[in-house]
């Protein structure tokens, strides 16, 4: 025969509330109390550490895009720009060797859809006073194409385009931590794919911004541009761009004008002959950019 002692119950008497039931009850309620709390602190801790200020983000596919960034500066008369990254000792060099005071006009420049592709527009910026910032889409581990350039078509992958958004905002919050930058001008220029980047940008960031070989047109993920009320756009494209003709692409066909929320302070280029996707090839087109930028 088994004798069982109960929570609250004297072997030989009636069920009663006894003392050990209600610490019982007062441990279980203690306990779950500590549980919770630690819960709340350990997602306190956790959240705190996202702040940009506590978390170092080194080698995420984000902070490669800035890392690995193309820099081209702006160097003495008769000298060519400087091109290389962040890290590269020769531009460390040139950015101390700035004077007191000295900040540079400074334009993030978002490339097409293969990677940097030719550096013209970035060395006549730079010849012309800019400073340049290229975040490189490539940088990133898992980073596919959204287009077939042999075929001269896009909209696969679409997320990349979301990809390109947040290379802007990141680049930006780097930025705002180089001294040698002035953040009273700043610029955005994008070319093809990172010409939708730069339209679809909606940011107030920058003084201005460009869009080239883009038409603001196509697909709603795609169309439009959100540049904010005010803001100067300059948008250059070919009328015979082969990648926007009707047999190639539904909808892509035009120009940005159509979507400009400020156009007495915008302007569309649309440049006749040559089927062709560059601009900057273009010495109109060219010198109609480096006028738009000074302005503003």
């Amino acid at each position: 025969m088994m004798d069982r002692l109960l929570w609250g119950r004297h072997p030989s008497g009636p069920s009663t509330p006894g003392i050990p039931s209600i610490f019982g009850v007062l441990g279980l309620m203690l306990l779950s109390l500590l549980f919770l709390t630690a819960c709340e602190s350990e997602t306190w801790n956790r959240s705190e550490l996202l702040n940009p200020a506590v978390l170092t983000e080194t080698d995420s596919d984000i902070a490669r895009t800035f890392d690995q960034a193309m820099i081209v500066l702006p160097r003495s008369r008769g000298q060519e720009p400087l091109v290389g990254k962040l890290s590269d000792k020769a531009v460390r060099h040139q950015l101390a060797g700035l004077g007191p005071g000295r900040h540079y006009p400074t334009i993030v420049y978002m490339h097409g859809c293969t990677g940097m592709g030719r550096l013209t527009p970035m060395l006549a910026f730079a010849k012309a006073g800019f400073a340049v910032i290229a975040p490189n889409s490539f940088a990133r581990r898992f980073r596919p194409l959204q287009c077939r350039a042999s075929e001269r078509t896009g909209g696969e992958n679409i997320f990349v385009f979301d990809f390109r958004l947040v290379e802007i905002s990141y680049a930006l919050q780097r930025m705002a931590h180089l001294p040698w930058i002035n953040n009273q001008r700043l610029f955005l220029v994008g070319t093809s794919e990172g010409g939708v980047a730069a339209a679809l940008y909606r940011g107030e960031e920058f003084n201005a911004r460009i869009i080239s070989q883009w038409t603001c047109h196509g697909a709603p993920f795609i169309r439009g541009l959100a540049a904010p009320i005010g803001e100067p756009v300059l948008a250059i494209v070919r009328s015979d761009d082969p990648w926007y003709q009707p047999d190639r692409t539904a909808g892509q066909h035009g120009d940005c004008s159509t979507f400009f929320k400020t156009p007495k302070l915008s302007k569309s280029l649309v440049i006749d002959g040559g089927a062709a996707h560059d601009i900057w090839g273009h010495n109109g087109a060219m010198r109609e950019a480096l006028d738009f930028l000074r302005r503003h």
